[in-house]
């Protein structure tokens, strides 16, 4: 296996991977110091992995990618599931939104199956990309799966255009307003394995602005087990903005069910669950700006 300058988090609390397949006997794994992914999951150990740091100045414009427009047709959602699963918080989006254009292929609708967030413990750490080595205190990502191609986001993982994630980075300042109704319901699923369903949630209030055009994209990997590749990424190149009353909420939650004993030094906090950097190896970033 191919070796990281940083470690890879060792196994921690039985859970399945998801998106991808839902194996019963799927390993355990956690965002803990230790045991590289890639002794589970042989996937970890591609070559196109994400996440990336992503070098603003190695980016190459790429016009082609404004020929046809990045277009997300998202709609509300109603009763959206939010979910606690020991690793990151979901939500389940239930009604179709699709993104189609810009870097993705053409004539094909990729529709969005879940929004997930990462963060850190504290403001200076969190996101899964870096931007010139320079990390935000929380990651989102709209997972979108190839509708055109595939039947479920379970066949498309791991195929040829299978996936795109659209990446969002957060950073501190005034409360965001669409995902007051997610924050403000987080305490009612401290615990994993809880869930709790919101009348309303408007997925384009991630958008950060209404033309699209400032993003980067890449060609990586789901950034949990199993990793697998064939990800298209977009990463919007300005971020969200939360206030820190709304990431303290997730940072009150917890990686382990009720009740449960803690493996000692372990504190239970969900935080901090971001996969560390990944080598580029021969991949270009290309820009949608100048």
């Amino acid at each position: 296996s191919r070796s990281h300058t940083r470690r890879e988090p060792r196994m921690a609390e039985r859970s399945l991977p998801a998106p991808g397949p839902r194996r019963e006997d799927a390993p355990e794994w956690g965002y803990e110091e230790g045991v590289e992914w890639g002794l589970l999951f042989p996937e970890a150990n591609g070559d196109y992995q994400s996440p990336i740091n992503l070098n603003s100045r190695e980016a190459r414009y790429d016009p082609a990618l404004l020929e046809v427009r990045l277009a997300p047709n998202y709609v509300v959602c109603r009763d959206c599931e939010v979910i606690n699963d020991g690793h990151a918080i979901q939500i389940l989006l239930k009604s179709k939104s699709v993104l189609i254009g810009g870097p993705l292929p053409r004539g094909h609708e990729f529709e969005l199956h879940d929004v997930r967030f990462h963060w850190g413990r504290e403001n200076q750490r969190g996101s899964e990309h870096t931007v010139n080595f320079k990390a935000f205190p929380m990651e989102l990502h709209l997972m979108h799966w190839n509708s055109t191609l595939y039947s479920s986001i379970d066949e498309a993982v791991g195929k040829k255009h299978g996936i795109a994630i659209v990446a969002l980075f957060v950073q501190i300042g005034k409360e965001h307003v669409g995902l007051k109704a997610v924050t403000e319901i987080l305490q009612d699923i401290q615990y994993k394995g809880k869930s709790k369903t919101i009348p309303c949630f408007n997925p384009n209030s991630l958008l950060p602005d209404p033309l699209l055009r400032d993003y980067w994209v890449y060609e990586g990997s789901l950034t949990i087990p199993p990793c697998s590749e064939g990800v298209t990424w977009i990463l919007f190149r300005y971020p969200l903005t939360v206030s820190q009353v709304q990431i303290e909420e997730f940072r009150r939650l917890r990686t382990h069910v009720k009740g449960a004993e803690l493996l000692e030094g372990c504190d239970g906090i969900l935080g901090d669950n971001f996969r560390p950097t990944q080598p580029l190896s021969d991949r270009v970033i290309r820009a949608a700006f100048q």
